[in-house]
């Protein structure tokens, strides 16, 4: 028996690994963070298997079905929206099943920021621009962020910023980075609502505008914020990696690639 961790991707049904529905597919018992998840993807369980929204769960209670599916021989489908390893409260539920020796294993997922990059036909990388991505969050209501992972501190880097779960953070978000060096209230931000789902909508801005934006569009949850200059790059150098003048071990030669 195994409880299978799976990434179920940001929402659109189809951006889900082959592994992680398939494991779907043959798992007698289903739990799934109903509020994120798609149903039509855990549609995919076999007859008669225990399907549960944890939505409306708490820890123990999670456990407690792993637990008795474990004590039947049960492999257990534990869906995760996007991707396990990025605020999925997954490690809470890995220690707890450590400590009860129930084996489990991880199936990685499509994570939001890189759905929305892709939705936007963006790199959040471009060549002398950015060429880093922070993936972070801000404090709220939520656990405190620790020592040292302040937004400030953080967008020292000037790094392409990934920041979940702060969309009623807005105004935070501008006084912090406003200020600083490869930011500035002019620098661009997306909001990515809902990526992959029916109802999905990027708000367009800049740490001066957003808030406002945000405010007017009426959206308080289930979204997140890009912000840097890579998300409006335009005259950038190319990269090296297809430059004809570049030689790297599979083009070890600029002439005899062109001669070829």
């Amino acid at each position: 028996m195994t409880v299978h961790f799976i990434g179920a991707g940001p929402g659109s049904p189809d951006l889900i690994t082959l592994r992680g529905l398939r494991l779907i597919e043959r798992c007698p018992v289903c739990l799934y963070a109903g509020s994120l998840v798609p149903e039509e993807i855990v549609r995919a369980a076999p007859e008669g298997a225990r399907v549960l929204d944890t939505a409306p769960m708490h820890l123990d209670e999670i456990v407690a079905e792993m637990s008795q599916a474990h004590a039947a021989g049960l492999d257990v489908a534990r869906v995760h929206s996007g991707d396990p390893s990025i605020y999925g409260a997954t490690a809470e539920q890995m220690r707890r099943l450590d400590g009860l020796g129930i084996p489990f294993d991880v199936t990685p997922g499509v994570p939001a920021f890189a759905a929305a990059a892709a939705a936007l036909k963006l790199e959040l990388t471009v060549p002398e621009v950015c060429q880093t991505v922070v993936v972070t969050r801000t404090a709220m209501k939520s656990s405190a962020m620790p020592e040292g992972e302040d937004l400030r501190t953080l967008a020292q880097s000037r790094a392409t910023l990934a920041i979940h779960l702060s969309i009623r953070n807005l105004a935070h978000i501008e006084r912090e980075l406003s200020p600083l060096p490869g930011y500035g209230p002019d620098c661009p931000v997306v909001v990515a609502y809902r990526v992959g789902w029916p109802d999905e909508l990027f708000i367009r801005g800049t740490l001066a505008t957003i808030a406002r934006q945000v405010r007017e569009a009426k959206l308080t949850r289930t979204a997140l914020v890009l912000v840097g200059r890579a998300l409006a790059a335009e005259d950038f150098r190319n990269s090296a990696l297809y430059d004809a003048a570049h030689p790297h071990i599979l083009r070890p030669h600029a002439k005899r690639a062109k001669a070829g």
